[in-house]
């Protein structure tokens, strides 16, 4: 029997276990063949699946049973944790063929067993002089304490967050480690069992940021596959672009300095290097928030070079240092000559800039950061992807021209969109506020709080409410926290789960946010019965990388870049209202030109589900009061 057949019948039977008792959806079923059809085939498949498809299942299904090795990719971390704690045993307990699964992650997710018994070792155990490190000495202690227990090593199984500086003084990044063979604490590495799991697996999830560097490293960071599934398709080209390039500030040095100091005694070579902190800050700060080009900017190259030749020395000192022979001492030592290795080769790259990457000057943490990142990334994909596995890109939301911006040509891939299993006629109506001021009109920002007010005063509070911009967040929130009757909560108030679950807890409750909420939010039922969008999501004029690809594109940029990339999000946006059959409400854009502009309304309004369409304000709010009065 051939593998689409085997896929569908398999899925009504995994179906029939689930909690909705085998609730069927077309849409499910199509996608599920469509997939075991592309592995069959070993030919790409592009595939839109909307909101409730249950797209995990539809490509999980044939690639198990197809017993091809297989990676799937995705963007955020909740859908790994769906995949890995939900819908991967789920599957194993309810599908006939046996098959193994893991999760591997990048090298610094993993606390090192060996940066802990340096720890512990040490003379200077955490006696920081600089308490903006943001170093906390507890918090090592109790990853020490943990790290005898656990399993993993994952940083994510923490009852804690530490920060990031806190972390970064137990893990090692994959520049740092020697590897299993040099370092100590090899035969016990928290990362190195990961890898031998994930070697034996037959699915094997990951982030996109990993398989990026996969990718251009020629698979030397996953197991060998055939099939890879791309979920969170969107976000594909964002995140291959910034994880196949890289960052230089003076934190580079300043951890450089105090890693080697842990194994050189005071020397000229080191001094040079605690220096480079102040002269990066210098040499960026003129630049911040603007494209930058290395070698036609004499202050910045001259920093550039300086770095290189400072870097150099301190490399060449550590290589010489006696007792390399000890393992231990070695070992550490071998660290610090690997990140001098790494930040050198930025250096170099950053100094000669080539047509392909991008430079820019952007505030991290309160300090100039230089970024490079490709400026596109089919070239890559064409040559270590394409020709090499079958893969599949899946998203609810696909950008029209996806696929060409990631390099495949419409002969090498299959396109399909499988809908949704929402009735978004009847459950959804989407209001745009076509009497509003032109988003740029200086009245706009309070007929907009006005606007807001009287939507969710309809609704009965139950909203969630996205801006495009912080300032416009807490511009809102302070204007209309004390003129509503309802918690207000603000995106900054909780760590986002506990945000989340008080949001849906709390049912008239309200929740204010930026990006970071126009994704991965599920909040179903009446606690989200309107999705409030101030304007279209069109990306800054000013985004340095894509300026860049806006130059190279020419007249046409407007189309192929801030168009798809506005669809996409105000997509995403609309998609946190309807997340089950029983779901009703109201997405609100208050931004006029969703009516009025002629010219894109049409491609926004084609990304976004099939709902009953209105401009009529009365209209809206009372269609909101019936959804009150039927909760």
């Amino acid at each position: 029997m051939a593998l689409p057949d085997i896929s569908h019948i398999a899925l009504e039977e995994v179906c029939s276990n689930l909690p909705n008792g085998g609730e069927r959806r077309l849409g499910q079923e199509s996608m599920t063949r469509m997939v075991a059809e592309s592995i069959a085939e070993e030919s790409h498949l592009v595939v839109r699946a909307g909101t409730g498809t249950g797209k995990s299942l539809a490509y999980l299904l044939p690639c198990i049973l197809s017993q091809k090795p297989t990676i799937v990719a995705t963007a955020t971390k909740a859908l790994q944790d769906q995949l890995a704690q939900k819908d991967l045993p789920f599957l194993q307990l309810h599908l006939d063929t046996p098959f193994s699964f893991s999760v591997l992650k990048g090298r610094s997710n993993y606390v090192c067993r060996q940066r802990l018994v340096e720890y512990e070792l040490s003379d200077q155990q955490q006696s920081f002089d600089e308490p903006s490190m943001g170093v906390n000495e507890e918090h090592i202690n109790s990853i020490i304490e943990w790290s005898n227990d656990t399993v993993t090593g994952d940083r994510s199984e923490l009852s804690f967050e530490p920060s990031n500086a806190t972390w970064e003084k137990v893990s090692v990044s994959s520049n740092e480690c020697p590897g299993r063979s040099k370092c100590p604490s090899g035969g016990n590495c928290f990362t190195e069992n990961a890898r031998d799991l994930a070697a034996t697996s037959d699915i094997v999830v990951t982030n996109l940021h990993l398989y990026a560097l996969d990718i251009s490293s020629e698979n030397s960071f996953l197991p060998e596959h055939e099939v890879v599934v791309l979920d969170e398709a969107h976000k594909v080209e964002e995140i291959l672009s910034s994880s196949l390039g890289f960052e230089i500030h003076q934190g580079k040095f300043r951890s450089l300095f105090r890693d080697a100091s842990s194994v050189l005694s005071a020397c000229s070579e080191l001094e040079n290097v605690s220096e480079l902190s102040e002269i990066f800050d210098a040499a960026l700060s003129p630049h911040l928030n603007k494209r930058v080009i290395p070698p036609e900017d004499v202050v910045l190259s001259d920093a550039l070079d300086l770095a290189e030749t400072r870097l150099v020395a301190l490399s060449s000192v550590l290589r010489n240092l006696p007792d390399l022979e000890t393992l231990e001492f070695g070992t550490r030592v071998t660290r610090v000559v690997q990140s001098i290795d790494s930040l050198l080769e930025n250096v170099r790259i950053a100094r000669w800039l080539e047509e392909e990457l991008v430079a820019w000057v952007e505030s991290l943490y309160g300090r100039p950061c230089l970024k490079v990142a490709l400026l596109s990334v089919d070239h890559i994909l064409n040559e270590n992807l394409w020709p090499i596995r079958t893969v599949i890109l899946t998203s609810a939301t696909v950008p029209a021209n996806l696929a060409v911006r990631l390099g495949l040509d419409e002969e090498d891939f299959s396109y399909e969109d499988v809908g949704s299993p929402f009735d978004f006629e009847n459950q959804a109506l989407l209001y745009c506020a076509s009497h509003l001021p032109d988003p740029r009109a200086e009245n706009y920002r309070e007929a907009l709080h006005d606007e807001i007010e009287r939507l969710i005063i309809a609704a009965g509070g139950r909203s969630l409410v996205l801006f495009t911009s912080r300032r416009a967040l807490d511009e809102a929130t302070s204007y209309l926290r004390p003129r509503l009757p309802w918690t207000v909560f603000h995106q900054d108030d909780l760590p986002k789960p506990a945000l989340m679950a008080a949001f849906a807890r709390e049912e008239e409750s309200c929740l204010f946010g930026t990006k970071g909420l126009w994704h991965g939010i599920d909040v179903p039922g009446p606690s989200c019965s309107l999705v409030i969008i101030d304007r279209i999501p069109f990306p800054s004029p000013v985004d340095p990388l894509l300026s860049a690809r806006r130059e190279k594109i020419g007249d046409r940029s407007f189309h192929e870049i801030d168009l798809p990339i506005a669809a996409t999000e105000l997509s995403q946006g609309v998609g946190r209202l309807i997340r089950s059959t029983s779901d009703f409400g109201v997405a609100a854009v208050l931004d006029s030109r969703l009516a009025k502009n002629r010219s894109y309304r049409g491609q926004l309004i084609e990304a976004l589900p099939p709902m009953t369409r209105t401009t009529d304000q009365e209209s809206v709010l009372s269609y909101l009061k019936r959804i009150e009065t039927r909760i």
